[in-house]
């Protein structure tokens, strides 16, 4: 039996199955005009509206009405009061249309659940689902560091340190517009900094378990204006927001000692993150599944369908 799974972030839209052993992910970025840095929500929801038949023809041509067990849809970004962004309302709206057509119980989850959910799945970690761990969510629009426990097939997730201000993707992606690179900036200033020569990193303030990324994103600027070409400056932005996920990091595990610690998010697919935290027991997942998509959802459906 299958979970059908549901995500509309303000980014990509995802529809994915899960069957507790396979799983198969749809997924695509929604468009974004040159040299914007992101979408309205009016924009991003009409967007969702039209891609969503579509990709969820590519991923029902092979399932039948009866080998489908519930439904799971994201329907906000973070499991806390006051979460709320209309985007998700196109995922939705089409999942609760199919589990009331196909009379299958329908299970809600947060955007931010489902990432974790995809990066456990992927990686084979899915014991983690019954222990404590360490986890950042390092996106477009979070960068939070958690302390994430289990509860009722799902996490509770409790935030304890990360950004005080802009998250590492905005500073990734405000990096890209200055180097006129499309958005999301992310792949493009990973392959970027992959020429770069130079090591020189402004080292971000972290006397706990909190960091500013403001003052990085001026550095940056600075740093471009000094004359410094793409790759370099793409290489210095990346190599900030890494010492500061370093920092905080081992700063969380004196806290938490003996914790794994779980990358999710679209910024945990960099290249330079992931070499960057080998010195720490990370988990990292594939790429694809670091980035926005459904599959985390299906699979906290299908468990919460299990019982």
């Amino acid at each position: 039996m299958k979970v059908i799974g549901f995500d509309t972030s303000n980014y990509t839209t995802s529809v994915a199955w899960f069957d507790g052993l396979d799983w198969d992910n749809q997924s695509r970025l929604l468009p974004v005009k040159p040299g914007a840095l992101g979408l309205r929500q009016s924009d991003a929801l009409f967007h969702h509206v039209v891609g969503l038949p579509e990709l969820t023809d590519r991923l029902f041509c092979h399932v039948r009405p009866e080998d489908v067990a519930a439904v799971a849809v994201s329907t906000r970004p973070r499991a806390v009061d006051g979460s709320y962004m209309p985007c998700f309302l196109a995922g939705v709206t089409q999942a609760k249309a199919i589990a009331a057509l196909l009379h299958v119980p329908l299970f809600e989850v947060s955007h931010q659940q489902g990432h974790l959910a995809a990066a456990l799945q992927s990686t084979g970690r899915m014991e983690l689902m019954e222990r404590p761990f360490l986890a950042w969510h390092l996106s477009g629009g979070t960068t939070e560091l958690l302390l994430v426990e289990p509860e009722n097939k799902n996490f509770a997730c409790t935030r304890i340190g990360g950004t005080t201000d802009i998250s590492a993707g905005q500073l990734i992606d405000r990096t890209g517009q200055l180097l006129e690179l499309p958005f999301p900036s992310g792949r493009h200033l990973d392959s970027l900094s992959l020429e770069a020569k130079r090591t020189d990193v402004f080292r971000v303030k972290c006397p706990e378990l909190e960091f500013s990324l403001s003052g990085v994103q001026n550095q940056v600027q600075n740093y471009h204006a000094a004359g410094y070409g793409a790759a370099e400056t793409a290489g210095f932005a990346l190599r900030c927001v890494c010492q500061a996920v370093e920092r905080a990091t081992c700063n969380a595990l004196k806290r938490y000692p003996g914790l794994p610690v779980v990358f999710s998010g679209g910024v945990a697919s960099n290249s330079m993150l992931r070499r960057w935290m080998e010195r720490c027991d990370a988990v990292f997942c594939p790429p694809k599944y670091a980035t926005d998509n459904a599959l985390g959802v299906a699979v906290l459906g299908y468990r919460a369908w299990e019982g």
